[in-house]
């Protein structure tokens, strides 16, 4: 095999490489979404996933903790059957309480 035949056998060999770990990790990153559910009123403040509610943008800006409109990604069905303190529970919609003013 020619050296320039040899270049171009290891340059499609990589770019194959390349593709099948591409499409293992794009379906690794898929299931491991999929195996989860917003989970509103769980986080503390400052660390929730995203966006909690008016007046904020994204992660990490709830300023209260189990605040009603801030989620969390928690585990797929164990959203509801989360206990916080106060007797406070966990939500699949945004809550109307501990949201500050």
């Amino acid at each position: 095999m020619s050296q320039k035949n040899l270049i171009g056998a290891s340059a499609l060999a990589g770019a194959v490489a390349m593709a099948i770990s591409g499409a293992t990790f794009l379906a690794s990153t898929d299931g491991a979404l999929a195996a989860t559910e917003k989970c509103y009123g769980v986080a503390l403040a400052g660390k929730n996933d995203c966006a909690a509610g008016p007046g904020t943008t994204c992660a990490g800006t709830s300023k209260v903790d189990y605040q009603g409109n801030a989620w969390k990604n928690v585990d797929a069905g164990t959203c509801a059957t989360m206990s916080l303190e106060g007797g406070r529970m966990g939500s699949l919609e945004a809550l109307d309480r501990d949201v500050p003013a």
